[in-house]
């Protein structure tokens, strides 16, 4: 009786699996490239990277990189992140995506004090402090002070005294210049939980921010990556 087998099929399965794992190997170094020479680019020596499960998924990873000695070094990371509730390609205000690409770490600020450790410039938020994000309004995309409150002609704005924003940096999105529904108030913060997305923003758990909040250093030109 003539012996039949799989032994064929198996090897073509090791072999395409092998061809799929080293593809996603290439993506992944190529995606690496070109946040380093981004960020060599613009002078910046930390990098977050934030690397999102799929372009519709809100669960990410975050790590951070610096470099050092003309090598780029983990120096923080692996650790979960989340993003927004429909995933990462903002396109618009209001559909729940976060942007991708590279943008500069502005300002940090808070409703606690200023953290251990933090050499980025910081604010003690309170009552008066406000971002809009009404597209109709000519301080769209802006963070305003109002010791009287909301404004009226304010359609739509966020406080940015809130629990959430115990700790926040701001990510450079949408700036220089600002455009119109384009999206606003993208902010590096405090998450709910690993299984909760936010509208738009990157959010780490409070151990996290706090560990990256006491290394990035204003000097050396932070800048995230999200892909």
């Amino acid at each position: 009786m003539k012996r039949t087998g799989n032994g064929g099929a198996g090897r073509a399965l090791a072999i395409m699996l092998a061809g799929l794992l080293a593809g996603g190997g290439t993506a992944q170094a190529a995606a690496s490239a070109g946040w380093k020479a981004q960020a060599e680019k613009q002078g910046s020596s930390q990098v977050v990277v934030i690397d999102a499960a799929g372009p519709d998924s809100f669960r990410a990873s975050f790590s951070f990189y610096e470099r050092q000695d003309g090598k780029w070094l983990r120096t923080l990371g692996k650790a979960p992140a989340v993003v927004g509730r429909s995933g990462i390609g903002k396109m618009k205000e209001g559909d729940g995506r976060t942007p991708s690409g590279l943008y500069p770490l502005g300002k940090a600020f808070g409703s606690a004090g200023k953290p251990p450790g933090l050499r980025l410039p910081y604010t003690k938020t309170d009552g008066s402090d406000f971002w809009v994000d009404d597209p109709a309004s000519p301080d769209y995309n802006r963070w305003i002070r109002s010791e009287t409150g909301p404004k009226a002609e304010w359609a739509s704005f966020e406080r940015l005294r809130q629990p959430l924003y115990r700790y926040a940096v701001v990510i450079g999105y949408n700036e220089q210049p600002v455009v119109p529904g384009k999206g606003s108030a993208i902010f590096l913060h405090l998450w709910r939980g690993a299984d909760q997305p936010t509208a738009g923003c990157v959010a780490l758990s409070e151990s996290a921010l706090l560990k990256l909040l006491a290394r990035l250093d204003a000097a050396r030109k932070p800048v995230i990556f999200i892909e």
